[in-house]
């Protein structure tokens, strides 16, 4: 008869990984204890909430990560609950420093802001595809619905429920691999959200310090359509966040983009590209259908390149898909859904130029010295 060998089970056990923290349980101090009787083995796991959401998953993780120890016949798991003092060291070993991360200079997380002039050119479902596609080639990535006004991003992600508290940290709910906060997460129902500019602010500037995302690849920020508070709030709180401005091809809609874009003149920020979203479609007879009429996109990434004197890109155009709209109704963005539909193909190629994107190094730290 096997019998397993206790270093073998804590190896196991290594690899099991929080689904809020998204970092192993061992190194996160909640493996509280493991004991060996023959082939039965019992393990003693710390959740960081009584309510925890997720308590289901981590124990079928631990059951999973155990079976693969040879000798290992029977699992029993104590779930209990960290001590106040255990959960603000916790906090205290995840974030030593306050303050926003991706705003410090040594920070390598790419920040795109998604941005818009005017509302309904389906700028959340671009938000969510892009990070979507990202995080299923491996990258870490977080979403901040920063539009308190018209949230959409936990529905479109699939999201019902709300995040967890550690101390005065937030964990963020993960969906499809990514992290994501809203302020839909806070309020009951589809109650509406009643703010002035300076609690926008603070409402924005809390999701980016007390949040906790952990180190990410791309942070998406999902912004309100317009150049009004919150979009000056970004410029401050993050001064190195990229916008990306989505529009239709309709020339109304592409003018009004256009100052989505522009204000970045006098922000300082950098503009990652245009995606013209709703663009022509193909029917099945192989008519180009043109609802919103064609070359909004060019329009504005034209008109941006010379009003800022950078070369801005037309990063792609997003057809008129209905599978995108049942995707977001369904919680399962189209790049996951129907990855192989023209607009899916679209977004994806979009996601792959942000994904090359260099991060920029001005400003940075390198760890180098001069001789």
């Amino acid at each position: 008869m096997t019998v397993p060998d206790e270093a073998a089970v804590r190896a196991a056990l290594s690899t099991v990984i929080d689904p809020e923290l998204r970092r192993p349980i061992d190194e996160l101090g909640m493996l509280a204890g493991v004991a060996l009787d023959g082939g039965r083995v019992t393990v003693r796991v710390l959740l960081t909430i009584a309510g925890c959401p997720l308590r289901g998953t981590i124990d079928a993780d631990v059951r999973a990560a155990l079976t693969t120890v040879p000798g290992v016949d029977e699992v029993a798991i104590e779930l209990d609950v960290m001590t106040p003092e255990q959960r603000q060291a916790l906090r205290d070993r995840l974030r030593p420093v306050r303050g926003i991360p991706f705003a410090r200079p040594e920070s390598l997380t790419k920040v795109f802001a998604v941005a818009s002039g005017k509302g309904g050119v389906g700028k959340s479902s671009v938000t969510v595809n892009l990070a979507c596609e990202l995080a299923s080639r491996g990258l870490r990535v977080g979403i901040v619905d920063a539009d308190v006004h018209g949230f959409s991003v936990p529905a479109l992600m699939g999201i019902s429920q709300g995040p967890t508290r550690v101390e005065d940290m937030i964990l963020p709910p993960v969906a499809h691999g990514v992290k994501v906060i809203s302020i839909g997460m806070f309020v009951t129902g589809n109650q509406a959200v009643a703010w002035r500019g300076p609690m926008l602010h603070r409402a924005l500037e809390q999701f980016l310090t007390d949040v906790y995302f952990g180190d990410l690849d791309v942070l998406f920020l999902d912004l309100p359509p317009g150049t009004g508070d919150v979009a000056i709030s970004v410029s401050q709180l993050l001064p190195s966040a990229r916008l990306l401005i989505v529009t239709t091809p309709q020339a109304a809609a592409a003018d009004v983009a256009e100052r989505a874009g522009s204000v970045s003149a006098q922000t300082g920020q950098l503009v990652a590209g245009v995606v013209e979203n709703m663009s022509a479609m193909t029917l099945p007879d192989g008519t180009v259908l043109e609802v919103f009429g064609s070359g909004g996109g060019e329009r504005v990434a034209e008109r941006l390149t010379e009003v800022l004197g950078a070369p801005v890109p037309l990063l792609g155009k997003v057809p008129l898909d209905v599978a995108l709209r049942e995707g977001g109704d369904a919680g399962v963005p189209i790049v996951l859904r129907s990855p192989d539909s023209p607009s899916a193909v679209a977004l994806k190629a979009v996601a792959g130029q942000l994904a090359s994107a260099p991060r920029g190094l001005a400003g940075r730290n390198l760890g180098v010295s001069p001789r």
